[in-house]
């Protein structure tokens, strides 16, 4: 691991670990969006979920994390740790050596950016995992955060269930506090008597309040209006519902990444429709460039427990953008208690309220009413809360 070019502002004793679920690179998810702006509060160290040579192989996108620096310090308060184990370290045995692996890098991340190794405690352990990665570093505080329902999604993830829900029960025991990013998670966690603060996923409306602005993105060619899909393409989103807003002659653009094996020969056939452009993953930074192009973004969740229980980001962004939206009726769509959401479970009534939005025209009013929400939501309110959280009993 090479020494970082610079420490971090602010003392050992402020810094927060977090320990990741989701990558740092690619579309991002939950955890940095949180921990980027959780940075404005504390010292963060965000620690990437571990990688393996068999990385490059399943996902070569991500294979450039073994060829970084393991730390990085990427601004004044915010640092990156990449942490290198064994192929296969998801099967039973191994999965075993991971968080020793895990904890013994991230002690020394810590000693290097702080200059010296120190029992001092750092203000705070927070952990989307369910491994025991934190343990070795003395912490006031530790937060266990539920950004998914991994055990209600454990056949789709591939994952032996009954040791997610081990796993889980020995997270919830060692935390101080517990945070979930659904209510569908928090009624389960309450029925076992765990009580946990919801801290739902949130937006960035500063990306998105120039987005009728932002340059066209080229190898677009599709003839408005433009529904639009934003996102990972994988067993979370229900192909038919995609199928039938296509049958009508929508055009539609989908921008993201999709995942291996997702009904391969079907959605192939899908993307070579003359109505749908499929772009595959693009960087953030050009997500404004695609979004001026969409007149609706599309939330076409599959109806599964591991889908009930989430939070799709997406729907936030296409309003913080000021388009329209139409998604599948999730518990955190019921949340969000807005009108500015369109709802529907079937592809032909998916389908219909796609058109019906399309049909609405999306005047400045509108799209200011859409912007002010997304607004209420962003990323900074939902840091607030988690740095509020992390003072709570601390000394």
């Amino acid at each position: 691991m090479s020494p970082p070019s610079s420490a971090l502002d602010g003392a050992r004793s402020d810094l927060v670990v977090y320990f990741s679920g989701s990558r740092w690179d690619g579309p991002p998810g939950h955890d940095r969006h949180m921990v980027e702006a959780l940075s404005r509060f504390r010292p963060v160290l965000f620690v990437e979920p571990p990688v393996s040579a068999l990385t490059r192989l399943k996902r070569p996108e991500l294979g450039g994390l073994l060829d970084q620096p393991r730390l990085r310090v990427l601004g004044p308060r915010l640092a990156h740790l990449v942490t290198p184990v064994v192929p296969g370290y998801s099967r039973p045995g191994l999965h075993r050596l991971v968080p020793l692996i895990v904890r013994r890098a991230t002690r020394q991340a810590v000693d290097r950016l702080y200059g010296s190794a120190s029992r001092e405690p750092v203000a705070a352990v927070i952990s989307s995992r369910f491994e025991d990665s934190g343990s070795a570093l003395p912490a006031r505080r530790r937060l266990f955060y539920a950004t998914d329902d991994l055990v209600a999604g454990a056949e789709m993830l591939g994952l032996p269930r009954n040791r997610l829900l081990r796993e889980e029960a020995r997270s919830l025991h060692r935390a101080d506090t517990v945070a979930v990013v659904s209510t569908a998670i928090q009624e389960r966690y309450a029925r076992n008597g765990v009580v946990a603060e919801l801290i739902p996923n949130g937006c960035r409306p500063d990306v998105y309040a120039d987005v009728d602005e932002a340059p066209v993105p080229a190898g677009v060619a599709l003839t408005g209006p433009v529904v639009g899909l934003l996102g990972h393409i994988n067993d979370r989103i229900d192909l038919s519902l995609l199928e039938a807003v296509a049958d009508t002659g929508s055009s539609m653009l989908i921008v993201g990444p999709v995942a291996p094996g997702y009904h391969a020969e079907r959605f192939a056939a899908f993307t070579e429709r003359p109505n749908v452009c499929w772009v595959g993953p693009k960087p953030y930074v050009e997500m404004p460039s695609f979004l001026r192009l969409i007149d609706v973004g599309l939330t076409p969740y599959a109806d599964n427990a591991f889908n009930r229980a989430s939070f799709p980001l997406k729907t936030l962004e296409y309003l913080a953008a000021g388009r329209g939206v139409v998604a599948t009726p999730l518990p955190a769509i019921t949340w969000l208690g807005t009108d500015l959401v369109s709802t529907a479970s079937t592809p032909a009534e998916f389908a219909a309220r796609v058109q019906a939005a399309l049909a609405v025209p999306r005047t400045e009013e509108l799209a200011a009413r859409r912007r002010a929400f997304a607004r209420e939501h962003g990323w900074d309110r939902r840091a607030e809360r988690l740095a509020e959280l992390l003072e709570v009993g601390a000394a």
